[in-house]
This record gives C-alpha cells, sequence and structure tokens, in this order.
C-alpha cells in the first residue's frame, strides 16, 4: 500500500488474535505501530516480527474502557511516539445463552463495555487531534451479528449494533476533516478459541484473522480516502 511507511497506528486488543494479525500487517508495512493490551508482557514476543523499516511500541496494562486511562495514554503517545494517523479498534467481547428476558446488568454492561465504551473512550483520545492535523482514518471492528439480532444473543448483537451506528455517525462528523472513519464486519473468526468452542464446524468456511488485517490495511491506506462511513462485510465462504 502506497503512503503507509513510517505513518503511525494504535492498535486496540493488540495481543489478541485479530490484534496481533493486524499489528503484524501494519509492521511489515513499515509502520510505527503503538500496541495496546489490558495485561502485561503478552506484545513482548512481537517483537520478532518486526520487519522492514516497521517499529512496534509496547503499552501495557491499557483498560480502555477506563475514559481517563485512556486519555492519559493517549497524552504518553503523543509525546513518545508522535501524532497518530491511524486508529484500530480491535477490543471488543461475545457472550451468549441468555434469552432478552434473562439478560443480566453485568452481561450488559460488560457487552457495552468491551465493544462500545472502549471505542468512545479510544476516540476521545486520539480523534481531537486528528481534527486539528486535518487527517486520519479511524477503523472499527464489527460483527455480521450487528445486521440482525439472533437467538440468546441480544446483548452481543445490540451492543455490535450500537457501535456500527456510532461508527456511521462518527464518520459524518469527521467527513469534512478529512478523516474517513470505517468497520469491518467479520463473520466468525479462526481462531484456536472458536475451533475449541465449536469443534464439528467447517472451519475452511471461517475467515482467517490475517484475511481481516488485510482489508484493515487497506481502509487504513490512501487507497481508501473515497470510502468513509462503511461497513465491510469479511464473511470469508460462511
Amino acid at each position: 500500500m502506497r503512503n503507509l511507511q513510517d505513518r503511525v497506528i494504535v492498535v486496540t486488543g493488540a495481543a489478541g488474535n485479530l490484534g496481533s494479525a493486524v499489528c503484524k500487517a501494519f509492521l511489515h508495512q513499515g509502520c510505527t505501530v503503538c500496541g495496546l493490551d489490558h495485561k502485561q508482557g503478552r506484545l513482548d514476543g512481537m517483537v520478532d516480527f518486526v520487519s522492514g523499516n516497521g517499529m512496534l511500541y509496547i503499552f501495557d496494562n491499557v483498560d480502555v474502557t477506563d475514559r481517563e486511562g485512556m486519555l492519559r495514554i493517549g497524552e504518553k503517545i503523543r509525546e513518545e511516539v508522535g501524532s497518530v494517523d491511524v486508529i484500530v479498534n480491535t477490543v471488543g467481547g461475545f457472550t451468549m445463552g441468555e434469552r432478552v428476558d434473562q439478560i443480566s446488568a453485568e452481561t450488559w454492561q460488560s457487552m457495552m463495555s468491551l465493544n462500545v465504551q472502549s471505542f468512545l473512550n479510544c476516540s476521545a483520545a486520539f480523534v481531537p487531534e486528528m481534527i486539528e492535523n486535518e487527517s486520519g482514518k479511524v477503523i472499527t471492528v464489527g460483527s455480521r451479528a450487528s445486521l440482525k439480532g439472533g437467538a440468546k444473543m441480544g446483548a452481543y448483537a445490540a451492543a455490535k449494533g450500537a457501535l456500527l451506528r456510532l461508527t456511521e455517525s462518527l464518520a459524518d462528523e469527521l467527513g469534512q476533516y478529512q478523516i474517513q472513519v470505517n468497520c469491518v464486519m467479520p463473520s466468525t473468526i479462526d481462531t484456536p478459541e472458536n475451533r475449541k468452542e465449536m469443534p464439528k464446524a467447517d472451519f475452511s468456511k471461517w475467515v482467517a484473522p490475517e484475511k481481516i488485517a488485510d482489508v484493515i490495511v487497506f481502509l487504513a491506506s490512501e487507497e481508501s480516502d473515497a470510502v468513509n462511513g462503511v461497513a465491510i462485510p469479511v464473511f470469508g465462504s460462511a
């Protein structure tokens, strides 16, 4: 992709299956990647994957559901790394099993915190500077579930639906500043955890994290400058 080298990319959930694939994809493009993880030490091994001119900055123990904490991280990144060009929000959570009338306050709050509040806090930390610079890309990770509710998935579908509407709203708000805001919508992602949970599924129909990362890299690039406020399905062959 053109004009990605030396761009500063923030990736939340950087140690996850998708987050790590996204980090590696941007590092391969020669980007400066700020990887945020909520635990200590899980990103250390990723240094081995740095190739070309890419550079990885690790930020451990980051709670993206904490607004004040994210504002402090944003300031730290600006001081230590520089202005952020791209935000990739891969943090999210999934749960199912409760009928709508049985959804607990804990389940509802967890889904909204992980899938929605994390996006709001990350936006608060980095979008104001993008507006000042009149440049930037914001990329969220939604889900096919955001398009239609499903049995015993109400809280998750509602949270991903809210994330999609917020993505579209932010796109409308930031377009005048030459900032594009878009979403990728995976179906089932081919991860070890999902294979363990659904051992009888046809894994060949699932989408690999690396394929989703490829779409995210496109959305971060100059080639996507005319793309704003869209949700791109990345369903594999499912």
